[in-house]
């Protein structure tokens, strides 16, 4: 039994201690799941904090069968989700067949550091913020996204395909890229 397997078991059986070894591994990688899914940080430590006591009420559910930081990630997600879909009405959208992709370059992905992109996602509107990270981070599929957030598959397809247009946008305004040049598939 590993070291991280012990803890696991003894967090289910409720020890304080175990939470805390817990808590103090990985609560710094969670908060950056969280912050994907958040508005800014407060809201991202509130739904650290709410998935936290998820992970502790449902650990004994872990089946050792996959990574345990893939799970808490899940859970995380979920829960700024959730959050996210009670204090936030998504009304559908269109289809957005209209944009097509421009082409892009390897010399554009390779200029635009992870933080660039990072921030320029965050900028992102909510919905279109939770289906871009949901399908390019996470890699969930349409269906699944339209399942968690409560919509449909096209509203789905159709945020992310705004979403991409936005952050071509904002990588033209801050890296001054010709528009043949602009990044469209981040994922």
């Amino acid at each position: 039994m590993t070291n991280l397997e012990e803890t696991i078991r003894k967090c289910a059986s409720g020890d304080r201690k175990a939470q805390a070894a817990i808590y103090s591994h990985f609560s710094s990688k969670m908060f950056g799941v969280c912050l994907r899914y958040s508005k800014d940080a407060g809201e991202a430590e509130d739904n650290l904090h709410d998935g936290f006591i998820r992970v502790f009420t449902k650990i004994s559910q872990f089946g050792f069968k996959g990574s345990f930081e893939g799970w808490m990630r899940r859970i995380m997600a979920n829960t700024s989700l959730e959050k996210f879909r009670k204090n936030n009405v998504l009304y559908p959208v269109e289809d957005m067949l209209i944009f097509e992709s421009i082409p892009y370059s390897e010399e554009t992905i390779s200029s635009i550091s992870a933080d660039d992109l990072l921030k320029i996602i965050q900028e992102l509107p909510p919905r279109y913020r939770m289906v871009f990270n949901l399908f390019a981070i996470e890699g969930y599929s349409h269906q699944e996204i339209a399942k968690l957030m409560e919509i449909n598959e096209g509203t789905s397809k159709s945020n992310l395909s705004r979403a991409r247009v936005i952050l071509q946008k904002k990588v033209m305004e801050n890296f001054g890229m010709e528009e043949n040049r602009v990044l469209t598939r981040v994922c």
